[in-house]
């Protein structure tokens, strides 16, 4: 804490009786959006309220009221669903959403376009399906993400049950999602109630957990508040180095905000994760910067109070000292696309979705094929980091029907992707985020398709690499940890980081500032010529300009001509 006044968001908590407010009555008035207060609360129950941003533009100076609407999350530990599931959250999709599903960098669903009067409606309807929205936003543990793939042996499994039980641990306690989205029994006043791990005032910011393995990082673990690394000799589960102190926002003109990676804590052994997550998170509840939500975050609490006494505090909470941490470090990341070995006759197939978004286009039907397939051979669906989807417990005798199926609706198989495409990932941006100040989503297949045309001509056409773009510098597409990156400064313009790690073991450098959109691809190509003439066998290209430093590689800026 730091002697400051609270800041006015830490007062709505203070006063929201268990994240009630009045959210029900606001939610009974015949109007399109909520209080300030209101909204800030919606985020707690798994919702944004937003404003379609392209339409206030052609709106402007009309006498129209604000095209509010709403982006519902929902949270899915590990990204795994039934194939029932997925099939109600599809069907929603159309029923009060915009026709779309989208898949998070954190394995989560979100419905984008949903209107104030189908709120209620569209939770309690994902609700019913056994999937919850509690959570997925505002000032508590986000959805825990974990390796989703299926990969014959079990060991994914077995991290993954773990995941889900941390992830169920964390869970709020207050009845106000239950009374206000499904008719729960009033709970009088809500002043009785007891959150134990939260307290009244919830966290200071978001708080985010991963699992991942050292061969494999699909998570990025190590931009996670609270990280798990398996340790698993011989593939038998032991336990998970603890990783804290990672998170990737930052805000333009502030130096004192930044991307960081997590450090490493200790070692827990498996049937002590959910104990000593707890505790973590509780030392963030009791420590972390609740003046200011630009330096809530964990990273900011250990970088004011060390490691040291970071440790000495949850060790206090546990009440015992924490093991020292195995020598085990991340080594390989896989994007699991294409078809994998499950066991028991069984397969899963990787499909890439490009940026996340489930959608049918003229040419490549893919949110019809998806549901097809999950329809004909009851398959179950697993959302990737990624943002890719995993359709799993595939017969081998009906690997063949799949195939025709996605064919028939222009899905072709992903060998064809060349690798930029492949890693690449985006945030939703405009026009949805109100956060964002460039375009994200929309614009970086375009950029892609750039990148793909120089990297040819340059004969770089298989080189892998991860290329991330956002709208805004909060990092929600894991921009910082990528090979190559843009984040938006203003409409149109982009800052341009390089060298950080396809792993997600290091951070990148800014290369170049505000460059123009039109303008990505050329400002970087002077980068993909030195790389195709000085790199090492097989060295990727962030590691190639963390090895040579982005200052050797900078090209000057042209010297102005004489008189």
């Amino acid at each position: 804490m730091t002697g400051k006044p609270l800041s006015p968001v830490e007062q709505v908590k203070e006063d929201s009786r268990g994240l009630r407010g009045d959210l029900d009555a606001q939610l009974a008035e015949d109007t399109s959006h909520f209080s300030e207060a209101g909204a800030q609360l919606l985020k707690f129950h798994g919702t944004y309220q937003q404003e379609d941003r392209d339409r206030r533009r052609a709106q402007r100076g009309t006498d129209a009221e604000p095209a509010h609407q709403f982006m519902v999350r929902c949270k899915i530990p590990g990204g795994v669903l039934t194939g029932a599931q997925y099939l109600a959250i599809d069907e929603l999709a159309d029923r009060y959403g915009n026709g779309t599903l989208r898949v998070t960098t954190r394995q989560g669903n979100q419905f984008h376009g949903v209107l104030k009067g189908d709120l209620k409606n569209t939770i309690r309807a994902v609700n019913d399906v056994l999937v919850t929205t509690l959570g997925a936003c505002g000032d508590v543990v986000r959805n825990v993400i974990s390796c989703p793939a299926p990969v014959a042996g079990g060991l994914r499994e077995d991290v993954l049950r773990v995941a889900r039980r941390l992830s169920d641990h964390l869970l709020p306690r207050t009845r106000a999602y239950h009374e206000i989205w499904l008719d729960g029994e009033k709970v009088a006043g809500g002043d009785g109630e007891q959150e134990p791990i939260y307290g009244t005032r919830y966290l200071p910011r978001k708080f985010k957990i991963a699992f991942a393995f050292p061969n494999d990082n699909c998570c990025d673990v190590h931009s996670n508040d609270l990280g798990f690394l398996a340790v698993a000799p011989a593939g038998r589960l032991v336990g998970f180095n603890v990783l804290v102190g990672g998170g990737m926002g930052r805000t333009h003109g502030k130096t004192d905000t930044y991307p960081r990676l997590a450090d490493t804590l200790g070692f827990v052994r498996s049937g002590e994760v959910v104990e000593v997550g707890e505790a973590i998170v509780k030392v963030q509840r009791d420590h972390g910067n609740r003046a200011d939500r630009r330096h809530a975050r964990l990273k900011y609490l250990l970088d004011k109070q060390g490691l040291g006494w970071f440790r000495d505090q949850v060790e206090r909470e546990l009440g015992r000292p924490l093991a020292p941490a195995t020598a085990v470090e991340v080594s390989g990341i896989e994007d699991h696309l294409g078809w994998h070995e499950q066991g028991d006759e069984r397969s899963f197939l990787g499909v890439f979705i490009e940026n996340g978004r489930v959608v049918d286009g003229e040419d490549r039907r893919l949110r019809s094929g998806l549901r097809r397939v999950v329809e004909t051979v009851d398959a179950g669906v697993r959302f990737t980091p990624q943002q890719n989807v995993l359709l799993t417990d595939i017969p081998n005798r009906q690997v063949t029907l799949v195939e025709h199926i996605l064919a028939d609706h222009g899905i072709t198989r992903d060998a064809s992707l060349t690798p930029v495409r492949r890693w690449s990932m985006a945030c939703p941006a405009l026009p949805t985020c109100g956060l964002a100040v460039a375009e994200a989503e929309r614009a970086l297949p375009d950029v892609i398709g750039q990148l793909e045309h120089e990297l040819e001509q340059l004969g770089l056409e298989d080189a892998a690499m991860t290329v991330r773009m956002t709208g805004c510098p909060n990092g929600c597409a894991r921009p910082y940890t990528a090979d190559l990156a843009f984040v938006g400064r203003s409409l149109n313009k982009y800052g341009v980081f390089v060298g950080g790690s396809m792993l997600g073991t290091r951070l990148g450098t800014l290369y170049a500032d505000l460059v123009p959109r039109d303008r990505l691809v050329a400002a970087v190509r002077p980068l993909f010529e030195r790389y195709r003439d000085e790199r090492l066998d097989h060295e990727r290209f962030g590691d190639f300009v963390h090895r040579v430093g982005v200052d050797a590689v900078r090209v000057p800026p042209p010297v102005p001509a004489g008189p």
